[in-house]
């Protein structure tokens, strides 16, 4: 939910921030006891989920996004062929599930639309919309971040299309009707129903898109949406309105009647507006946690997501320090993971040494967690300096100044004051310089590679491992860090062709891709988030947060007063 992508980035840590402070979550279709719930509240009294967000939305076009605000909201306003419910249950969206077919070698899947779907505007929603939206987010033209890393070497020649070596018209997804849309994969893909319900792959009115041109999804009268929420009023930095979509195919099954998100950037303010009433949900960090870890409507909530620090060994002002395994190693082991959660958080997430979550997916035969553990990268000053001190001699340096990225949130700014504060004093001759700035900047120098350190992490976008160990593929769209291993890349390429059919082999090939990365240092991990909220009594469904994709759905959230 993710990515994840949660593919779930603030660096990356900002990013679950604000999705936390977003919420959502709830039930797959609702059942006779939701509308006896329903009938709680005060008959005529609206309901109105009031919420703040550390930031503004990056983009509301499904193609470009690639953070977990922009899909939170993308998920909120648009419906795909299907839909994530609570506890990552994957559901009926534009594409009635059951009615899925798949040809026996896994690689054809031929998905049913509902006829009672339409965008605002009243016009159907087709397979032609879902055709359109597919061939655009492949075309190379539109530089769409996410498309390329999720359908390149799954979907039948995406590959080809985003090399230019093929018409977008060459994509393997095709209509044989205005309510069946055919897709056909290059392998046979274990997770490919969570691609049917991913941000990415919404469908989009071809003919509303091209005549809004460079316009699109700027503003609520730019888009054209079909999910069970629509864009009322979007102010820069201030906030946003949705209201229900009182023309959406399932509406009756809506509870809220409106979400009202206010951009919030200071922990102290966020949870003042809270204590007076004006919010019904907050995320905690620091301190907060602590004073607030009695309080009746406080929750501690589990995670997929896992944070680390990243170093870019393809930097223009450090590359030549990142790509220098002692380097690396130096940096990854030179600080506290619990005193960084202690001081950032201040709630019970995990340190880890790994970047696949614990209690995520299970071998398929042993029912054994992925996770097996590892040390390689714990804390430890002492060794950290003799790698240190190794990297000095090999690079002829005594001193070096490295900048470190992050946003300009409260907590953005207590994870880069931490991290100097501990590098500097476990490395000699080691300055770092904090670089704070908005999120949506902070993305833009992430993805152009143009930074030295940072904090980032993921969440899965679907529930299998891949989510995680495909991150750091040669020259792969979501490894920023500049990282290269060929027999890192086999395993994982391995899982994702050949042996797509063998689930034991598949699950060890990835195992022993992670165990490769840890031991080359490609990342340095950091912690197994949890999230620390109060949470108003009467906010129903955002008691836990999904394993993949969206951490909710504000589908199926509900206000019982």
């Amino acid at each position: 939910m993710k990515r994840r992508n949660w593919l779930l980035l603030l660096s990356a840590m900002m990013l679950a921030l604000l999705l936390v402070a977003c919420s959502d979550n709830g039930d797959d279709t609702n059942t006779d006891a939701d509308t006896d719930a329903n009938q709680e509240t005060t008959e005529g009294e609206e309901k109105v989920l009031r919420i703040a967000s550390t930031s503004d939305i990056p983009t509301m076009d499904p193609i470009m996004a690639e953070d977990n605000v922009s899909f939170q909201y993308i998920d909120s306003v648009y419906e795909g062929l299907y839909r994530v419910a609570p506890e990552g249950e994957i559901v009926s969206g534009i594409a009635i599930k059951e009615e899925t077919e798949v040809s026996e070698d896994g690689k054809t899947y031929t998905f049913h639309l509902r006829e009672d779907a339409t965008w605002e505007n009243g016009e159907p929603v087709t397979a032609q919309d879902f055709v359109y939206a597919w061939q655009r987010a492949i075309n190379p033209d539109n530089a769409s971040y996410y498309a390329n890393a999720l359908m390149s070497g799954v979907v039948k020649n995406a590959s080809e299309i985003y090399n230019g070596e093929m018409a977008v018209e060459e994509l393997g997804v095709s209509a044989s009707d205005d309510y069946t849309f055919v897709v056909e994969l290059e392998v046979a893909v274990p997770y490919f129903e969570s691609f049917a319900a991913f941000p990415t792959f919404m469908p989009l009115n071809q003919e509303f898109v091209e005549e809004q041109g460079e316009d699109f999804a700027l503003a609520p009268e730019n888009m054209l949406t079909n999910g069970p929420f629509k864009f009322e009023s979007w102010q820069t930095e201030a906030g946003w309105n949705l209201a229900k979509n009182e023309d959406y195919w399932d509406a009756e099954n809506v509870a809220l009647d409106s979400i009202n998100v206010k951009v919030i950037k200071e922990a102290d303010t966020a949870l003042s507006n809270y204590e007076v009433g004006e919010l019904d949900r907050v995320t905690l960090s620091g301190s907060q946690v602590n004073a607030n870890a009695t309080h009746p409507d406080f929750k501690s909530l589990s995670e997929t997501s896992v944070f680390w620090m990243k170093m870019n060994q393809n930097s223009p002002t450090a590359g030549e320090y990142m790509q220098n395994h002692n380097f690396r190693m130096a940096l990854s082991k030179a600080f506290n993971k619990q005193a960084y959660i202690d001081v950032v958080y201040g709630n019970d997430s995990e340190p880890v040494n790994f970047f696949v979550p614990e209690g995520f997916v299970e071998h398929p035969e042993t029912e054994e967690d992925f996770q097996t553990g590892s040390d390689v990268l714990a804390y430890d000053v002492e060794t950290a300096q003799e790698y240190w001190e190794t990297a000095k001699e090999e690079l002829g340096f005594d001193e070096i100044t490295l900048r470190f990225l992050s946003g300009d949130t409260d907590v953005a700014k207590q994870i880069s004051e931490f991290m100097k504060t501990e590098l500097e004093a476990s490395l000699e001759g080691l300055t770092i310089e904090p670089e704070n700035m908005p999120w949506n900047r902070q993305l833009e120098i992430m993805r152009d590679q143009e930074y030295e350190l940072a904090v980032s992490g993921w969440g899965p976008d679907y529930k299998d491992a891949i989510s995680f160990i495909d991150l750091w593929i040669t020259d792969g769209e979501n490894n920023d860090v500049g990282y290269s291993n060929e027999e890192y890349d086999n395993l994982v390429n391995a899982a994702k062709t050949e042996l797509a059919l063998d689930p034991v082999a598949r699950f060890e090939a990835m195992q022993e891709a992670e165990k490769i990365a840890l031991e080359d240092a490609a990342i340095a991990p950091i912690m197994q988030r949890k999230t620390s909220v109060l949470a108003k009594p009467y906010v129903k469904g955002m008691d836990s947060l999904n394993p993949f994709g969206n951490h909710y759905s504000f589908k199926y959230v509900d206000i019982q007063k």
